[in-house]
């Protein structure tokens, strides 16, 4: 019987009932060391034998930290059924994680029987299990599966289940009752003094509890001194006195099975022979079993009764001793490169420059299949071989870059720290210094950086070194974008960018000229960029920044085409670093094309990918978008609550260009609620070079908004001045965005049925939204002219439009100048009422067609779970088959 877990076991017993029933989840169980997450995972175990569940386990070992799919291929060769599965799923360490997780969705759904898969402690787990097992996690709905796994307090821990969005459970200690209970039960002749000192030394901590109180009837009370030592550095103290009693050679095979990352006893006894000058045999294993140290499994596979035996073991030995140890595991793994390379780089005694560049490799590869936790270990250990003191300093950047990329701010402080900025070199230096600010930097320092930036991209470029003269202008591009620095300043970094074109022909320096010269050289980018529209050779994240490009010199439909392409193509490599931000780019071009439709679906898995790994420069960008949106289709407390909480974090740094945003979604929404004059007042803000929250490459999207709502409040001479001042800006820069603005701009200015006309006439292909305004505009300008019969059509046609796109607030006021007219036209019945986004999104899909296989590759989700969407979907539309999906959707 467990005591003091009552409400624990309740949550584990409701997850084991619902996994039986189809309705799977995760629970993570988290607490301190010896806090008894090991025990009530056995008590899960059992209470899944009794339900009939199949248990599949595994657990993170310190050791294989850094070994790619340790804890999965754990996992899956423990059953010899799924050992082909294994093979399928990790056939290479290369496996990008969110296709091992599909796969090893497909196999639970395979097996025929409720699953439990237990992982203990996860901290432990390398980068790529924890990936896939998170990623499969989060999408155990409508499985017959239940993930359990415990967790040991600590900042990594917080940081991985903070991305992970998991459901815990916090294991606390036990209370007075419970403790002195659970110490009679395994010391019954402790004195009542010595029991009391026990308990006020575990403190509740159960393992505290059963070691000290052991140790104390053993060997007295002074087990228990000092008093001031941490509890769980006296149970390592504990667990290194029951090591020291077993005979020399068990110590020794304990120590290599404590610093090895596999677990094969035969494995272990092999490598122990190379350090131990006695005789090694397999059974000489056997006094720590007796002892209940560690435990072997039927295919002698080692597992320690509890972690902190690893680190007790650990901490026992010299550092000599460990190096020794880590250099005979490296001679007998040999033949498995990747697990060899580590232990050479534990063995090593210093410096060691072919070892680095073999790190360095081996980081890079893990980058490229976004195993990015393996990728900044490798460069950080990489760096501490180095014998160039350059090389240290790049290599160490890489690993921020690394740490960037999962949102590990601590390991961002803690390795720019280690870095020393005299011996970096003069680009090594400017990015160092750019990466500080990013981390540290508590206001906008705009352009100020760039300049340092800029004479170190020349310099690259002038040494022939383009490819990290192109690395930078990537980290800089979107900086320069929002900074509109200098003219001297954009020219220095289009001089380098010119530079390096001129002896490479990669489009990502296109997409970088776009996004630092948008005025200067936009009309070429944009010719450009068509040609490589039509060519359509470029990898997902080239496209991505190509969207990213198109964008910025005003073609938004050419943008959304590119941003299309590069969201498939990143999901199909499992990217998904950078999808959530291209997902969030898409997005935001899609809301100032009016796209709400579009818009709406793409943000809710970015913007909580951006939260869940802390990715701070991002989650503004998200809300945003996300606020405009909600103005778009008239959904105001959204677009409010949006833009409060934007502008509470923007204003903490100061004068920020993102705030421009913060004015986009207010004057979006003034102008649905019907408040030209409030709306106008806050969009006017952005072309203000005076005001905070100036932007202009923001307000060349939304000039017609801004035509729109001073048209509605009398404010046409204002609109005027601004209108003047961005009629050479577009003439100069041929910004697709603002000419279509400025084209609506000049007929609100006229005010006449000629211009009106003109207007009404020009070619908008891939313009909706715009047409429609305009549609509306002229219909109303007719039917306040007393001439209904002709605005009726072009009012009917703008709120079509206007319905189809999403933009509800503005649909609801074409129809409301309709019936002026004396025309009424009902609001379409909005077919995905109802659906949650997931089911939206699934139904969206499988109207376009897409078999289950292609949307569950789409979404990362189990063929099962889109069957299983798809049978709940269908009721609440009142449907029976994807043919009569398609046309319900379409309808709307």
């Amino acid at each position: 019987m467990i005591l003091g877990r009552r409400s624990e076991i309740n949550a584990l017993a409701a997850l084991l009932d619902a996994a039986a029933t189809g309705d799977g989840s995760a629970l993570v169980l988290r607490g301190e060391a010896g806090i008894g997450k090991s025990t009530l995972l056995a008590d899960a175990h059992a209470r899944a034998a009794d339900r009939g569940l199949r248990v599949l386990e595994t657990a993170g070992v310190q050791a294989e930290v850094h070994i790619p799919y340790a804890g999965l291929h754990r996992l899956l060769r423990a059953s010899p059924d799924l050992a082909g599965a294994a093979g399928g799923i990790l056939g290479s360490p290369d496996t990008l994680p969110f296709r091992a997780a599909t796969a090893l969705l497909d196999v639970l759904t395979g097996l025929g029987t409720p699953v439990l898969i237990t992982v203990e402690d996860l901290q432990w787990l390398d980068d790529a299990s924890w990936e896939s097992l998170a990623f499969a996690a989060r999408r155990l709905t409508a499985e017959r599966a239940a993930m359990l796994l415990t967790a040991r307090d600590g900042r990594d821990v917080s940081r991985r289940l903070a991305g992970a969005g998991l459901p815990e459970v916090r294991l606390e200690p036990l209370d007075a009752g419970a403790a002195a209970e659970l110490l009679r039960r395994v010391a019954p002749e402790l004195a009542p003094s010595v029991a009391d000192q026990v308990l006020e030394a575990a403190q509740g901590n159960p393992l505290g509890i059963v070691e000290l109180g052991e140790a104390a009837a053993r060997s007295g009370p002074s087990v228990l001194l000092p008093n001031r030592v941490p509890l769980s550095e006296r149970l390592e103290r504990t667990f290194a006195g029951l090591v020291a009693e077993l005979p020399p050679v068990t110590r020794s095979l304990l120590l290599v099975a404590a610093l090895d990352d596999g677990d094969e006893l035969d494995e272990i006894v092999r490598a122990c022979r190379l350090v131990e000058p006695r005789t090694v045999r397999h059974e000489d294993i056997d006094p720590a079993i007796a002892t209940r140290l560690v435990h072997m499994d039927e295919q002698m596979r080692v597992r320690f009764r509890h972690p902190l035996l690893r680190s007790a073991l650990s901490q026992s030995v010299t550092l000599v001793q460990r190096r020794r140890v880590h250099a005979a595991l490296a001679r007998i793994l040999a033949d498995n490169p990747e697990r060899c390379l580590w232990h050479r780089a534990a063995a090593a005694n210093g410096p060691d420059e072919e070892l680095a560049r073999e790190l360095a490799d081996t980081a890079i590869r893990a980058g490229r299949r976004q195993a990015a936790g393996i990728a900044m270990t490798a460069f950080e250990q990489a760096a501490r071989l180095s014998e160039d003191p350059a090389a240290r300093g790049t290599r160490l950047l890489a690993a921020v870059d690394m740490a960037s990329e999962q949102g590990d701010d601590v390991a961002n402080s803690r390795l720019l720290g280690e870095i020393r900025p005299h011996e970096l070199t003069p680009a090594d230096r400017a990015a160092y210094d750019f990466l500080l600010e990013m981390l540290h930097g508590n206001r906008w320092s705009g352009s100020d950086r760039l300049i340092t930036l800029a004479a170190s991209i020349e310099a690259l470029a002038a040494a022939g070194d383009t490819g990290r003269a192109a690395h930078l202008l990537d980290m800089v591009a979107l900086r320069t974008y929002f900074s509109e620095p200098d003219p001297a300043v954009v020219a220095r970094l289009v001089a380098a960018i010119d530079q390096v074109m001129a002896v490479s022909d990669d489009p990502l320096l296109l997409a970088q000229l776009a996004l630092i010269a948008p005025i200067s050289r936009g009309a070429e980018c944009r010719r450009r960029f068509r040609e490589l529209r039509v060519a359509s050779r470029t990898d997902p994240y080239t496209t991505y920044q190509l969207g990213l490009g198109a964008a910025t010199v005003g073609d938004l439909p050419m943008a959304v085409e590119f941003d299309a392409a590069s969201v498939i193509g990143l999901r199909a490599q499992g990217r998904l670093g950078v999808l959530y931000r291209a997902q969030i780019v898409y997005a935001s071009h899609a809301v100032y094309l009016g796209d709400v439709r579009t818009a709406t679906p793409l943000l809710p898995e970015s913007e909580a990918f951006a939260v869940r790994n802390g990715h701070r420069n991002w989650v503004p960008t998200a809300w945003t978008t996300a606020g405009a949106a909600a103005a778009l289709r008239g959904d105001l407390a959204e677009a409010e609550e949006r833009a409060a909480a934007t502008e509470a974090v923007l204003m903490q740094l100061g004068r920020n260009p993102l705030l421009a945003g913060v004015r986009q979604i207010r004057g979006f929404a003034a102008l649905a609620a019907g408040r030209p004059a409030e709306a106008f007042a806050e969009l006017r803000r952005v072309y203000d070079p005076a005001d905070d929250a100036s932007h202009l490459g923001t307000g060349l999207y939304f000039v017609g908004h801004l035509a729109e709502a001073a048209a509605g409040c009398g404010a046409t001479a204002a609109l005027g001045r601004i209108v003047q001042d961005l009629i050479p800006v577009a003439e100069q820069s041929g910004h697709a965005a603002l000419r279509v603005g400025l084209g609506y701009a000049q007929a609100v200015l006229a005010d006449s049925a000629e211009a009106w006309e003109k207007a009404v006439a020009e070619d908008l292909t891939g313009w909706s939204f715009e047409q429609a305004r305009r549609q509306h505009a002229y219909g109303t300008w007719l039917r306040r002219r007393r001439r209904p019969a002709e605005s009726r059509p072009l009012l009917r046609a703008a709120a079509a439009t206007f319905d189809a796109l999403g933009a509800t607030a503005w649909a609801d006021r074409s129809r409301a100048e309709l019936r002026a007219s004396g025309e009424s036209l009902r609001k379409p019945a909005e077919a995905t009422t109802g659906l949650t986004p997931q089911e939206t999104q699934i139904a969206r899909l499988a109207a376009e067609g897409l078999s289950n296989q292609e949307i569950s590759e789409r979404l990362f989700l189990s063929p099962r779970t889109v069957t299983t969407h798809l049978s709940r979907i269908y009721p609440k539309l009142g449907i029976r088959s994807r043919t009569e999906l398609a046309r319900v959707l379409k309808s709307t």
